[in-house]
């Protein structure tokens, strides 16, 4: 592990002390799956006034507790789902980097690494980005048109939608399913792609870090930002953890 493991307080469904290993074993996303698509949960974090990131950024809102869930969801799910921005932002690289969250991913029946999934409309992706300089991780982007990406480390593929049309994610989300196996998928954002997953119908729950702060003109949109949503969509509590005041609340989309 990174850093010494936090004990959580669990609130719901049964009370007591648990570690992110603990609260998140036998999820089973896999097991939920519609027919046609991926299991898709939604994993974000923001201040108490609703910023999902300051100054862009989301470590100034995160904390160890916040972090070993974060990462502990990767051992879950077959891929990783985020926007090309935040994965600019937020420098992202290999998905799963502790060799013991590896071997519990394959202990579950997962290959040890999940599959990354960059949502990019215009390829604006370097190849010096660590998550494409890695040797180890398997991406597939979703993009429109047939540009592709500077030769990188990182084995790369894509799913395409025809040139000058928006991304179809209802229909990469079918392709994820039939041509790569995917059955379970973690979105990590940004704002501007649960935008487009929201009012498809794409989500299936929601993980929300709810950080003890409020960030004023600090901080950036809302974790949906201004979804176009016919109406509010419900939400149903199904489990609660605590720690340093900050809450992790796992919901249940309604439909």
């Amino acid at each position: 592990m990174d850093e010494p493991l936090v004990m959580l307080r669990r609130l719901l469904p049964e009370p007591g002390g648990v570690t992110a290993v603990e609260a998140l074993d036998g999820l089973a996303l896999a097991d939920l799956a519609p027919g046609h698509r991926p299991y898709l949960v939604l994993n974000m974090v923001a201040t108490a006034d609703g910023a999902a990131a300051v100054a862009h950024r989301t470590a100034p809102i995160s904390s160890p507790a916040d972090r070993q869930l974060f990462h502990e969801l990767r051992a879950h799910v077959d891929a990783v789902m985020v926007g090309a921005g935040t994965v600019r932002t937020e420098r992202y690289g290999r998905l799963v980097r502790d060799p013991q969250r590896r071997e519990r991913r394959v202990a579950r029946g997962l290959a040890p690494e999940p599959l990354a999934v960059i949502v990019s409309r215009r390829l604006m992706l370097t190849p010096d980005l660590p998550l494409l300089a890695d040797p180890h991780s398997r991406v597939v982007v979703l993009t429109a048109g047939d540009a592709k990406l500077a030769e990188c480390a990182a084995d790369v593929s894509y799913l395409r939608s025809a040139p000058g049309e928006e991304v179809d994610l209802s229909a990469m989300l079918a392709r994820l399913r039939t041509e790569h196996g995917v059955r379970s998928v973690l979105c990590e954002g940004g704002p501007n792609l649960n935008t487009s997953l929201l009012p498809a119908g794409l989500v299936d729950e929601l993980f929300l870090s709810i950080t003890p702060a409020l960030a004023g003109s600090a901080g950036s949109r809302s974790i949906v930002d201004r979804a176009p949503l016919a109406e509010p969509v419900g939400l149903e509590l199904v489990g609660l953890l605590e720690s340093g005041s900050q809450l992790f609340a796992r919901y249940a989309l309604q439909r």
